[in-house]
């Protein structure tokens, strides 16, 4: 009766113990999810790598006509190979190493592919430098769309061939519709829209002709181990672009570009990003959102354990005047700056290449809380430029270390405040002392969250 006794309390200390320790950051159950997630996706990743282009599941786009030379058009048996990997559950298409392919624009379509397809990438997919290859309307070169568990993975290399896009501008015309002019018309190397259980790991793209990566009405997407590279001057070339997309994990990739390493747009919720290094960049954004006065919301994001050097911005929230909706509940925690102009920012007066007229509208923000950020600035420390009829809120500071670059002369060594409300956890460097405490007078100033 005794030994059963001690057996019993051993295993409730040992319960407690775990929980506790849990606790420091989030629920037990949430970290007993995320391992069991992080198992699964290591498992699945294991059982899918093909052992050889002679089995009954693997496509090798040799076998189907591909001359990997880089100037033969390979598109064709790009497309043969897919087909038959599109009929298959739990099939891999080849793309070996050791050859280059010249791909036109191509779409590996579902929805009525099996699940459970790797594209096992080692070799190269380059892009046609040609406008007339790309025709007329064509948003992206390579599209995975409307796909369930869907794997894109190896150590090969997607090359948009970009610099004769950025250099002579002679993208293919495009008129975009009126939903795609209020949310994102960019050029994608490589888009993934209306998928779930999506997974990108150990790739390389680079030098895309604009937007890197995109994530169009995605859920359940994994991305890691990927290098994200084109020239710190290259336009609009965002490294990872989310938008209506939920659930999605970004994780140890590094990501050098000309915009935006992560892009987080309207529709997105559930993102967790983490040890991420990136710059040369504009940094990590939410937006720009409520442009031409359409509703954005953005709730339940965390960037964490990041680093980010010769940068515009670190962490960065970007809302068009006149627009509506919410950004909510985000944490940026654990940010290493190092040559960053402006570290912390939110700008709800962001106004991209003209004039924009003044408008008493505004996506709200609230609930944004930064944690441990320290490094060195170029231009100022921090820029908050709230609303005046709808005023940020819920802004909170702990553990902010912000120091001048000894190589550059900062603008200003002042934080810059405007019409925001929220709390100094701790004391900050240097001192944050234009944040009003507490919330705005007017308390329905924030009604436009409602909408969300």
């Amino acid at each position: 009766m005794k030994s059963m006794k001690l057996c019993t309390f051993t295993a409730l200390m040992i319960a407690i113990l775990f929980c506790v320790l849990c606790s420091s950051f989030e629920s037990c159950s949430a970290i007993r999810g995320y391992n069991h997630h992080f198992r699964k996706l290591k498992a699945t990743s294991s059982a899918a790598s093909p052992s050889s282009s002679n089995d009954n599941n693997t496509f090798n786009v040799l076998d189907y006509g591909a001359k990997g030379d880089g100037k033969a058009d390979d598109t064709k048996a790009f497309e043969g190979a897919w087909a038959d990997t599109c009929k298959t559950e739990g099939s891999t298409m080849i793309v070996p190493s050791g050859s280059e392919f010249l791909v036109k624009p191509i779409s590996f379509s579902g929805p009525n592919c099996e699940q459970n397809i790797v594209f096992q990438l080692d070799g190269k997919i380059i892009a046609p430098t040609d406008s007339e290859s790309w025709g007329s309307g064509t948003l992206q070169w390579i599209e995975f769309t409307k796909l369930n568990k869907i794997t894109i993975k190896g150590k090969g290399v997607i090359d948009g061939q970009g610099s004769v896009w950025w250099n002579n501008n002679h993208s293919p015309t495009y008129n975009p519709t009126e939903e795609e002019s209020t949310t994102s018309s960019q050029y994608s190397a490589l888009r993934f829209y209306g998928s779930d259980g999506v997974t990108v790991a150990g790739i390389t793209i680079q030098n895309s002709q604009q937007t890197h990566i995109k994530f169009d009405s995605c859920t359940n997407v994994q991305v890691f181990d990927i290098n994200v590279s084109s020239p710190a001057d290259s336009p609009n070339t965002d490294g990872i672009h989310l938008q209506n997309s939920q659930t999605v994990l970004i994780y140890s990739s590094t990501l050098a570009c000309g915009d935006d390493c992560v892009s987080i747009q309207n529709g997105c919720s559930n993102i967790l990003i983490h040890d991420l290094s990136c710059g040369p960049s504009h940094g990590i954004s939410i937006g720009g959102l409520g442009k031409d006065g359409t509703k954005a919301c953005v709730s339940n994001v965390t960037v964490r354990d990041t680093s980010l050097q010769n940068s515009l911005t670190a962490v960065r929230i970007k809302t068009w005047q006149g627009g509506s909706g919410s950004v909510q509940d985000v944490m940026f925690s654990n940010i290493q700056v190092s040559e960053v102009e402006t570290p912390i920012m939110i700008d709800q007066y962001y106004c991209d290449g003209g004039k924009c007229k003044n408008d008493t509208s505004s996506v709200a923000v609230s609930a944004i809380h930064y944690v441990n950020i320290k490094g060195t600035y170029t231009k100022e420390p921090l820029h908050f430029a709230c609303s005046d009829n709808i005023p940020c809120t819920g802004l909170t500071l702990d553990s902010i270390n912000l120091e001048e670059s000894a190589t550059q002369n900062a603008k200003s060594d002042s934080p810059f405040c405007w019409q925001d409300y929220g709390e100094l956890k701790t004391k900050t460097v240097p001192p944050v002392t234009c944040l009003d405490s507490g919330n705005p007078p007017n308390k329905g100033i924030n009604s436009n969250s409602d909408s969300c």
